[in-house]
């Protein structure tokens, strides 16, 4: 029989004891085809926004529609995991993700709305293992290593985010992509040809995705994982939605997670762009591929720093600290140039690397059976990585696409605020109210 593990944080394991080792490195495979998946998108977007002549506004209704999904799905994907277990829940989410990927097939022959609704499905079952897997990590060993722990598993989403990028830029943008006025000179009939075969150039990465996903959700489905009791009592499903509110860290981690998600994603997405910039560096977008791949490197380094430094030093604080530094280099890179303002920009991964697994488990601290719940109103405020890049493209078709990024500047100031608004939280854990 499988081992049961307790969502009752206030039962410490070990660390991370040594027969739930094997659980959380399969855990951590998820995390990097997370990862992997997420960051394909910075490369899809250039190439769709040329490929469709498409504005910033509408080239982010990629992201609009991935990570619209958390937000749509992220509370069905709770009550699936109640009745199929978190096991159940992520072979589920991996069979989702492989139809998603799947879809991008047709969607090359179809146009711009049929890629969105591949974007959309394919997150949806990105959601279900989102819902499933923070939680998993947290319960794996002691909660005050929670932290440490779900940032080592990011360190491997983050792994995925830094190879996906260089891997798309070869199989994706290695054509150069006409420009609008080289488009303008053709014939509609030849548009059309122009459009379809660069569209074709996203097929097959897409099947080898959507093999791998399948695998996985087998492998998953072979496994024995260990369960976790209390995600489905009888308390926690009576408490629901409405008593969570009362939890103020837990509503406040939502509005950072929100922010977190909408800044990282947002740099990410205007990357390309924003080195094409010809006060910036003027590069190809192949070419500035390859910094996307740096800067989610980067937050990989943070991380498995992080989880090594996060054992001694307060969560709150490191989060507080690194808030301010990704302030002070997103503001090197709107009044820079060359140089300067790209690895300004690139270093901003840095910054990211510890954001989301501390505002998580600093959210998530003491819930006990409720923390299921917790980490689906969570998740959905991934939807952060919709809305903050639409607004963001917004600005930068009014305004410039430089000055816009002082929107996620204004995110990275509300993180600043929680991690100092909570920076001693665990070292008054034993007088804390969980309401607080």
């Amino acid at each position: 029989m499988e081992p049961v593990i307790s969502l009752d944080s206030g039962a410490a394991l070990p660390r991370t004891a040594p027969k739930h080792q094997g659980a959380l490195a399969l855990v951590t495979a998820l995390f990097f085809m997370m990862g992997l998946i997420t960051s394909l998108n910075d490369v899809l977007i250039p190439h769709l926004k040329a490929v469709y002549t498409l504005n910033y506004v509408q080239a982010m209704l990629v992201q609009f529609c991935f990570f619209g999904a958390y937000f749509i799905v992220s509370l069905p994907a709770g009550m699936l995991i109640r009745r199929m277990g978190y096991q159940g829940g992520t072979v589920a989410g991996f069979l989702l993700a492989a139809v998603g990927a799947l879809l991008f097939y047709p969607a090359a022959n179809s146009g711009y709305a049929a890629f969105l609704g591949a974007f959309f499905v394919l997150a949806a079952g990105i959601t279900i293992l989102q819902v499933a897997a923070n939680p998993y990590v947290t319960v794996l060993g002691d909660p005050r290593t929670a932290s440490s722990r779900l940032t080592l598993t990011q360190a491997f989403n983050s792994l995925g985010t830094t190879i996906a990028p260089g891997i798309g830029g070869a199989l994706i943008l290695a054509g150069a992509a006409l420009s609008p006025g080289d488009l303008a000179h053709m014939l509609p009939a030849q548009q059309a040809a122009y459009r379809q075969a660069e569209a074709a150039a996203v097929q097959m990465p897409y099947l080898g995705l959507a093999a791998t996903l399948g695998l996985l959700a087998l492998l998953f489905t072979l496994v024995r994982l260990p369960k976790i009791a209390g995600e489905d009592t009888a308390a926690s499903v009576a408490q629901g939605a409405t008593s969570l509110l009362s939890h103020r860290r837990l509503m406040l981690g939502v509005v950072g997670l929100f922010t977190y998600v909408g800044a990282e994603v947002s740099i990410g997405s205007f990357l390309i762009n924003f080195l094409a910039e010809p006060t910036v560096m003027g590069l190809a977008p192949a070419a500035a591929a390859r910094y996307v791949s740096y800067y989610w490197g980067c937050a990989m380094i943070g991380r498995f720093i992080g989880f090594a430094a996060m054992r001694f030093i307060s969560p709150g604080k490191a989060l507080a600290f690194n808030a301010l530094a990704a302030i002070v280099l997103v503001l090197c890179a709107v009044f820079g140039q060359g140089p300067l303002a790209l690895w300004s920009i690139v270093l901003v991964g840095l910054c990211n690397s510890i954001m989301f697994p501390t505002i998580f488990s600093m959210s998530v601290h003491k819930l006990g059976p409720m923390t299921g719940q917790a980490s689906g109103v969570l998740c959905m405020a991934i939807v952060g990585g919709a809305v903050v890049p639409f607004l963001q493209g917004a600005l930068a078709d009014a305004i410039g696409l430089r000055w816009s990024y002082f929107l996620p500047m204004a995110c990275y100031g509300f993180i600043l605020y929680f991690g100092c608004r909570y920076a001693n939280m665990y070292r008054e854990a034993r007088h804390e109210n969980p309401t607080i």
